[in-house]
């Protein structure tokens, strides 16, 4: 599958202020978290890895936690990762392939975690401060288990909202993830997550 699968598997700064600016990052993110139970908006994403040119894509997401969600890329292929909260589905417009799977703990130590989990974020990871940088409080999360793909995740906060997510994975790869549009708690309804199965599509189940 394409690079950016490895979102479905497949989301640290030196001090540089004291006490008020480091408690911002780890407060408005807990605030977001307890505030926030949906959210829509755009983003875009550039892989970043040593030996090969930059990946770069863009798109959509929508999420409704717990384990909800919608994040589809639209550049540089049209590619969409879906929850109901039971089945992830990674469906690839191109191959009119579909990946299907148990969204069970799948979520766990992922970058779609932050977004998409449950409330209870400390169970899977470590959080701390990271200091300011480009206008934004940063906070690290550093999964908990071991056999995570992930080595940390940085989330960039202003005015209690992320604008962006660092992602540095086990193989040497940075995804770097910008949001926009960024939009709290929207109307949803009862069937915005619900997966309807291409005509036609090679299913996949794992």
């Amino acid at each position: 599958m394409k690079h950016t699968n490895k979102f479905a598997a497949v989301l640290a700064a030196g001090l540089l202020f004291a006490g008020v600016a480091h408690a911002a990052a780890l407060d408005q993110f807990k605030a977001f978290v307890a505030s926030t139970k949906a959210a829509k908006g755009e983003f875009t994403q550039k892989v970043v890895a040593q030996g090969s040119k930059d990946k770069l894509s863009s798109g959509s997401f929508v999420f409704a936690r717990p384990g909800k969600f919608i994040w589809s890329y639209t550049k540089p292929y049209d590619q969409v990762l879906q929850a109901d909260g039971e089945q992830l589905f990674i469906y690839d417009k191109d191959l009119n392939q579909v990946t299907t799977r148990k969204l069970g703990d799948a979520l766990g130590s992922s970058p779609a975690a932050i977004l998409f989990g449950s409330n209870d974020l400390e169970k899977n990871f470590a959080l701390s401060e990271a200091g300011s940088r480009d206008g934004l409080e940063w906070l690290k999360a550093t999964p908990k288990a071991k056999d995570s793909s992930f080595e940390q995740i940085l989330i960039g906060l202003k005015n209690g909202t992320p604008e962006a997510m660092e992602l540095k994975d086990s193989f040497g790869q940075t995804s770097i993830l910008a949001f926009k549009k960024f939009e709290k708690n929207p109307a949803l309804n009862a069937t915005s997550f619900k997966f309807v199965m291409p005509k036609g599509a090679d299913v996949i189940n794992n």
